[in-house]
């Protein structure tokens, strides 16, 4: 199952950074409601329209909301609801999402040389994670981040899979780990059959190293 933000994707080109405030967003928003993250509503126009505002210097015109929504909503249904998930949020914006760990993890995982192959694999298997409804909503951002590191060190045959020394910077062990790099290696193996094709498209462009025809970690979708 998809999240918002995954079907968002074919519609408004957006990277992993709006990605991650949208889903912030809508979490949270939800969280406060005590109820569950809803597909296909207005929640997801108005929160693509506050995290764009958030982190882009140009945002959106209202009226490009509506066309994405094939016209679903009127601009005055998403203004409201921009209004009214702001206000229960208290206008603030600033919590965690996987990208901000994502950051500090491959720095920890690629040592002092850089290493794009490791970060357009962790980026990939992150963004694939952040796509998935059930990824979004069982793993915390911290772990969701972490275990996109050990996948990409299992697909790349990185050894060890993982470190002391990532274990100290994200606090997760291997077992903790292991469930959801297991997910995340699965959405690989069905990304270019799948109905989101939209990451896989883009982590196919050479200027990504190709890295989503790589062959997945197979093994570790074996292991027990």
């Amino acid at each position: 199952m998809a999240t918002p933000e995954g079907e968002a994707r074919g519609s408004m080109k957006m990277g992993i950074v709006q990605l991650c405030v949208i889903l912030g967003i809508l979490t949270l928003y939800n969280s406060l409601k005590k109820s569950p993250l809803l597909k296909s509503t207005v929640q997801l126009q108005g929160s693509m329209l506050i995290a764009c505002k958030y982190e882009e210097i140009w945002p959106p015109q209202i009226r490009d909301l509506v066309s994405i929504s094939d016209y679903a909503f009127v601009e005055k249904q998403i203004l409201a609801m921009e209004k009214a998930i702001l206000e229960k949020l208290e206008w603030y914006l600033t919590v965690p999402t996987p990208y901000v760990f994502l950051i500090r993890y491959i720095k920890a995982t690629v040592s002092l040389s850089s290493d794009l192959e490791m970060e357009n694999m962790v980026f990939f298997l992150a963004e694939l994670g952040i796509a998935h409804y059930i990824t979004v909503v069982q793993y915390s951002p911290s772990l969701l981040a972490a275990a996109a590191v050990y996948a990409a060190r299992c697909t790349l045959n990185r050894t060890p899979f993982w470190t002391a020394t990532l274990k100290h910077h994200t606090g997760y062990s291997e077992e903790q780990l292991m469930s959801c790099a297991k997910l995340l290696v699965a959405f690989h193996q069905n990304a270019a059959k799948g109905k989101l094709k939209g990451i896989y498209s883009k982590f196919v462009s050479p200027s990504r190293g190709g890295v989503a025809l790589l062959t997945p970690a197979k093994a570790l979708l074996a292991s027990t």
